[in-house]
This record gives C-alpha cells, structure tokens and sequence, in this order.
C-alpha cells in the first residue's frame, strides 16, 4: 500500500496553524494573486513565509495554488510571483494552465509541481503527457469514478502522484470549469471570482411573456437546481487506498478553523486507524461520522466514485448549510492561572456549557466560569466578534483547543 497524505486547505495563517495541529500532511494555500479564492483572505508573502516555516517545523508540507486559466495579460505578473515564491520556497506549486506550468518550470526549475483539478485530468494518457512535461502530481477530476482511479494508478509511471478530492463541496460544471459567474455576474470562476451561482434559486422566463417568472419544481420539493450535497468518503478509506491515490485532500479554503479542525481530525484518525487495524477502523465508523457532521455541511455524497450521481445527489429545498455546532475560537496561549487567551469568533456567556475540541481526539464538557478582557475586566458574556479574552473553563486547556457549542435546536 501507497504512503497516503492527508492534504487540508488554509485560507489564513491561524488555520493553516490549526490543520498543522490537527493532523494535515501537508497543507494547500493560496497567495494574493494567481489562485482561484479571491475571496479567501489569502496569505501574503511574509505570511506565507511564517506557515511554511511552522509546518516545516512540525515536518509538515505546504502548497501554493497558482491555477488560475490565465490570460495574456496575467502573464507577466504571474512570472514575477514565482520569482516572489521562491523566496519563501513552498513545496509545490498546484498549476493548471500549461501556460503558467511552463513559466513555472522556467523560473523555479526545482519546484514541485502539481496539475490542479481544474485541467480536467480524466485519464491516464493525460497523466502520462504532464508526467513527461514535469509534473509531481496530477489531481483527479472529481467526475471519476474508484475503479478508473485505480486503471489510471495501473498505467502511469510509479513516482507520478494522484491526488483526489475525498471531502467538501462539489462543483455543478466538470472539474469546477463554470461560466454561470461570469455570465451572470462579470466576475470570472476561472480567474478565481465565483459568485456560486449554483446555490441560487431559479425560475423560468418564457420568451413572449419577458418578466413573466415561473416557478421550477422538481416534485414540489424546490428550485434549487444546481445544489449538489457535499462530498464524503470517510466511509470509503480502504477502497481509497487500495484505488492507489496519494494524496487525499479536502476542499475548502474559505472554511473556518473550527471546520478545518474536525474534518482533519476525523480522517486523520480514519487513516490511521485503518492502516493499524481495519477492524477498529469498522468499529470507529459511527465515531468518524459523527465528528464530521458536528461541522457545517451540505448533506453527504459520495459524488462520483460510485457511479454517476443520482436524484439524491442534489438538496432541492434550500441552499443552507447543517450547522450542528458554533465555532466560538482557538485557544491561542494560557497564562499563569490556566486561562486560556482567545480571539472570540461567536457569543459565549458565563455559565453556559460549552465543548472543548483536542488535537488527540478528546472532546471534553467544560462549563464557562470565568471571561475577562485583555485588561483584566470580568464580563458576564462576549458579545463581540474578534474581541480579544481569557476565558476560564472547568476544564484545563492548551494552546490550540478549539472551543464549540451545541446548537440544542437544530
């Protein structure tokens, strides 16, 4: 069997931070141009420099996203980034324009590369052609199924990487090539503006009635065409590794830390569970789903692997995520009195029960007994987004414990 990466997004340094703790490989990022977040925070190039260094440290690796289907335009600003990137040395650059990929070659000749999803790379010709340009890796499009990842793994060369997406949201165009945001909005997916378009309701105009808007049903259940559930195959470990892939990597440069953490933390006990015992892996499954459900989701598919999805594959109703829990901050550092410090992300008050997240797995009951402010003032709650406190739990606590709520009504 294949060494297997865990490969998790980051759209700012604290959650690159978080993944690094929380179990990730290596860890995939975006800088201030040239990747297909814009909206993402991103990272400049010093923060790039300080992730790379921690998770370098911890013996982690870290991964820049330049795949952008660039225009003429792009190019020269593209080649003075990779000059940039090298400063800072990631290591690998994930590519999808064979444009850019030999701008890439040129200037940074001993950088990994890695050829995005978004070159629609679906099958083992097209891995073998990029194999013979330099690529490292090529990422699979998330339209194929096990058994052609495991026929493309039979004919490519040994020390050529697959990597597949194995949890997150699903795009409704192949391979995450949509026009829709462009066309609707000007703001272009493929330069990295998607204004997700497939999470919108729609109606139906006919041609001789203009302004006329007809409602879309599919079984009086909603109008929510595009919206495909979200993927997950944490059930699906042993078929994954015995596929031949690489590297599995998660979806989701926009999430929060606490998202990030507990779909982390999940799979990596899945992989590791099932590579010492597939028995307690078997015996773990519920454990695994639970966890991962305690994060924002669109409902589970396991997309294409399968077979080509069906009627269930799609959420008519609404465009809504589950959100079972609150993300309400990390703890950064603990004092002297076992205080935790902490940038608030949700209200939390005294008295409320509250849980904490571990890096090892445990998740502990904590009451909420105690909130200050950076000047050492008590407060009854903390109402307000990013303020700086020191909470005091019944509970120890550790730099890097996330802290959550139940949501009771959901």
């Amino acid at each position: 069997m294949r060494e297997t990466e865990l490969l998790i997004p980051a759209g700012s340094l604290d959650v690159l931070k978080t993944a690094v703790i929380y179990g990730a490989d290596a860890v995939y990022i975006g800088g201030e141009a040239f990747g297909l977040r814009a909206k993402a925070h991103n990272f400049s190039l010093e923060e790039m420099g300080e992730g790379i260094a921690f998770a370098h440290k911890r013996g982690v690796k870290v991964y820049v996203t330049a795949n952008i289907l660039a225009h003429n335009q792009d190019l020269p600003g593209v080649e003075a980034y990779f000059e940039e990137l090298g400063k800072v040395r990631p290591d690998a650059l994930i590519i999808s324009d064979p444009g850019v990929f030999l701008a890439a070659r040129r200037i940074l000749p001993d950088m990994d590369l890695h050829i995005s999803t978004q070159a629609n790379n679906t099958n083992y010709e097209t891995y073998r052609f990029w194999h013979e340009l330099g690529a490292r890796r090529v990422v699979s499009a998330r339209e194929l199924a096990i058994e052609e990842l495991a026929q493309i793994r039979r004919h490519i060369p040994d020390d050529l990487e697959i990597e597949t997406f194995v949890h997150g949201a699903m795009c409704i165009s192949y391979s995450g090539r949509c026009l829709l945001s462009n066309y609707f909005t000007g703001r272009d997916a493929n330069q990295g503006s998607c204004t997700h378009p497939c999470r919108w309701k729609y109606a139906v105009v006919e041609e001789t009635r203009p302004g006329e808007y007809m409602p879309v049903y599919e079984n009086d259940r909603g109008t929510f065409l595009f919206n495909s559930k979200d993927l997950c195959m944490v059930e699906h470990i042993p078929e994954l590794l015995e596929a031949g892939i690489d590297s599995f990597k998660v979806e989701g440069r926009m999430k929060t830390a606490l998202y990030v953490a507990t779909v982390t933390r999940a799979y990596r006990k899945a992989i590791d569970d099932y590579r010492r015992d597939p028995g307690l892996y078997r015996q773990k499954l519920e454990w695994y789903k639970e966890e991962i459900g305690k994060c924002t989701n669109r409902e589970f598919t396991t997309g294409f692997f399968f077979g080509k999805p069906g009627r269930d594959a799609q959420i008519y109703e609404n465009s809504t995520y589950v959100k079972n829990y609150t993300y309400l901050g990390t703890i950064e550092e603990t004092d002297e009195r076992g205080f935790g410090r902490l940038e608030q992300k949700n209200k939390f008050s005294v008295g409320e029960q509250i849980e904490i997240m571990k890096p090892d797995g445990r998740n502990l009951d904590a009451i909420v007994q105690g909130i200050f402010s950076e000047e050492g003032t008590f407060q009854d709650s903390a109402p307000h987004a990013r303020q700086v406190l020191y909470a005091e739990l019944s509970q120890p606590l550790e730099p890097f414990d996330i802290l959550r709520r139940k949501e009771e009504s959901l």
